[in-house]
């Protein structure tokens, strides 16, 4: 059956394989809320390979800063003194519908725009680029 069929589980089962295997962590440590930063310690690096063995696992290609904003931090525009502006977090919402944005508004400082991706946001990417 095609990955079309995949249910919300089944995929979230696969999401929690891939950070398993990527960032060395337990199965019981990957929840839908866990932070990718904060709770299981990804680094830059390790985007990387998630998105990699995203495309594997799902049979997709993910463009640059599709899943993750490449670019959106480094623009003065979107970020000023450490925060983000509401041009900003407009971006942000508009490239990654994926992403839980609640921390962030209710405090958006740039270190915190790691809060958004959680491992929930990576399962509604997923779930978005196979519903397509």
């Amino acid at each position: 059956r095609g990955n079309q069929q995949m249910t919300h589980d089944e995929i979230f089962a696969k999401v929690r394989d891939v950070l398993v295997d990527a960032l060395a962590v337990d199965e019981d440590e990957v929840t839908p809320e866990a932070t990718l930063t904060s709770d299981l310690g990804a680094e830059s690096i390790d985007y990387l390979d998630i998105v990699f063995k995203l495309e594997q696992v799902f049979g997709f290609k993910i463009e640059q800063g599709e899943l993750f904003p490449d670019n959106v931090m480094q623009d003065p525009e979107f970020v000023q003194n450490g925060r983000v502006t509401a041009a900003g977090m407009q971006q942000l919402k508009e490239r990654l519908p994926h992403a839980d944005f609640s921390k962030l508004e209710s405090n958006p400082e740039v270190t915190k725009v790691g809060q958004i991706f959680t491992v929930g946001a990576l399962v509604n990417f997923v779930e978005r680029k196979l519903g397509k």
